[in-house]
C-alpha cells in the first residue's frame, strides 16, 4: 500500500461471503464486488430508515414467527454495517479457507432485484488489493485470525486496521519478510511443536491455557476438577471497564492435528457455558478444528447469541509468542 492509498480515517471490516452452502468468493473477485445476503428484505438502501425501521423490515421478512427481536437484530447488525457503516476507502477482509482477501470499498451499497433468487442482491463495488491474490492467514497476528473467525456475516475490525495493512504489505510481491517476522515464525513453529509433543503432565495443557488467559487479561481463572466437569475445563473471568465481569467457559483439548476437534467438543462446551452461566465460550486445542465444529459453534451463536471462539494449535502458539505466558502461582491439586 503506497502513500497515495493512506486513509487515516478509514475503517476496517471482516465480511464472510461464503455463507451456508454458497461459495461466492470467485464471483465477488470476478465482478469486483462484495456480496451479502438477506436479499428479500427490500428497501434497506433508504437512508431515512432508522435502526428500528431497518430491523422491522428484516424481522417481518425473515423472522415473522420469532417471539423476540434477537435474530432480527443480529441480521440487522450485519446488513447495517454493510449498507450504512462501510464507506469509500474502507478496507474489508474476506476470509476464504486458510487464506483471506482484502478489498478497498470504492462505492455505495447497491441492490439488484435480478439477484434476489440467488440471495446476492445487496452488493458493493470494491478494488481488490494484492492483485486479487489470496493472503495466507499464517501471516496474520492472533487477534486478526480470531476476528476472521467471526460467527456473524460481518464484524468491525477498525482496531486492527494497521495489522490488515501490514498483512497486505507482507503479501505484496515486492515485499520481503523482515527479520522480526522470520524470528516470530520460528518461535511460533517451535512453540507449536513443544505444545503438541513436549512434556505435558496431568492437567499440563489446562495450566498452559490458564497462563495464556492470564496473559490476555483474565483477573481470575480456575481449572475445573474432572469429577466436577460439566463441559468446561477452565473458567476465566475478565473485567470489563473495571466495573463488569465476564465469565468465559473453556474446553481444553490436547490433540494432535489429526483427527481434528469435532462437533462433540462444541456440544460439551455448550453444556459448560450453560452450567457456568458464561457469556462466552472457547475451544482451545493443540490440534486443528473441523468444519463440523465450526458449523456447530456458528449455529449456537445464531440460536443463542453467545459466541464460541475456536482456537487451534497454530493460533495458540501465536498467542504465546505475541503475549507470553505469565507464571501462575502454585495451587493445591485440582484433583
Amino acid at each position: 500500500m503506497n502513500d497515495n492509498e493512506k486513509t487515516d480515517d478509514a475503517q476496517a471490516f471482516v465480511l464472510r461471503i461464503n455463507y451456508g452452502d454458497s461459495d461466492l468468493v470467485a464471483e465477488a473477485l470476478a465482478q469486483n464486488q462484495l456480496i451479502i445476503g438477506w436479499s428479500e428484505a427490500e428497501g434497506l438502501l433508504d437512508e431515512q430508515l432508522s435502526w428500528e425501521a431497518f430491523r422491522e423490515i428484516i424481522g417481518k421478512t425473515y423472522y415473522p414467527d420469532e417471539k423476540t427481536l434477537r435474530k432480527a437484530g443480529l441480521a440487522t447488525g450485519n446488513l447495517w454495517r454493510f449498507i450504512r457503516e462501510m464507506k469509500e476507502g474502507d478496507l474489508v477482509m474476506v476470509p476464504y479457507g486458510a487464506d483471506f482477501y482484502v478489498a478497498k470499498v470504492s462505492g455505495p451499497a447497491t441492490y439488484d432485484p435480478l439477484k434476489i433468487n440467488e440471495d446476492t442482491a445487496y452488493r458493493r463495488n470494491v478494488d481488490w488489493l494484492n492483485d486479487k491474490r489470496p493472503i495466507p492467514r499464517a501471516v496474520a497476528r492472533s487477534a486478526l485470525i480470531s476476528r476472521m473467525k467471526t460467527q456473524g456475516t460481518s464484524v468491525g475490525a477498525s482496531d486492527l486496521l494497521a495489522e490488515i495493512k501490514e498483512c497486505v504489505k507482507i503479501a505484496d510481491s515486492g515485499s520481503k519478510p523482515s527479520f522480526q517476522s522470520d524470528l516470530e515464525k520460528r518461535l511460533i513453529d517451535d512453540a507449536l511443536e513443544e505444545i503438541r509433543d513436549g512434556r505435558m503432565e496431568n492437567y499440563g495443557f489446562e495450566r498452559l491455557i490458564q497462563a495464556v488467559l492470564v496473559s490476555l487479561g483474565a483477573v481470575e481463572t480456575r481449572i475445573i476438577p474432572r469429577q466436577w466437569d460439566k463441559g468446561a475445563d477452565i473458567v476465566a473471568t475478565f473485567s470489563v471497564a473495571g466495573a463488569f465481569k465476564l465469565d468465559v467457559a473453556v474446553q481444553a483439548k490436547h490433540y494432535q492435528p489429526d483427527p481434528p476437534v469435532g462437533k462433540d467438543v462444541v456440544e460439551q462446551l455448550i453444556n459448560g457455558i450453560e452450567a457456568e452461566s458464561a457469556a462466552l465460550g472457547m475451544v482451545v486445542t493443540s490440534g486443528t478444528i473441523s468444519e463440523e465444529a465450526s458449523t456447530a459453534a456458528e449455529q449456537f451463536f445464531r440460536e443463542n447469541g453467545i459466541r464460541i471462539e475456536l482456537v487451534d494449535g497454530e493460533q495458540l502458539a501465536k498467542l504465546i509468542v505475541e503475549h507470553g505466558i505469565k507464571v501462575i502461582k502454585p495451587v493445591a491439586s485440582v484433583e
